[in-house]
């Protein structure tokens, strides 16, 4: 959990901004919306396969682009 030592010198807005930046580091935001819905298995499936499509274009994006500078 993020935590912020706040000085008496600083402000309020100072210690906000502080807390976003940690919140963001650590993915709290984005854990907490990926858990806010209950996901179905064809959801879950569907996210799969999307990730494994990309990941195969990488590759095959990578693959033609060293095989073009030989």
């Amino acid at each position: 959990m993020p935590g912020i030592v706040v000085s008496p010198r600083d402000n309020f807005e100072d210690a906000y901004r502080k807390f976003k930046r940690q919140c963001d580091r650590n993915l709290i935001v984005t854990e907490a919306r990926a858990r806010q819905h209950f996901e179905t298995k064809t959801e879950k499936r569907k996210k799969e396969k999307i990730a494994t499509r990309k990941k195969i274009l990488k590759k095959l994006f990578m693959l033609r682009r060293y095989e073009a500078r030989l």
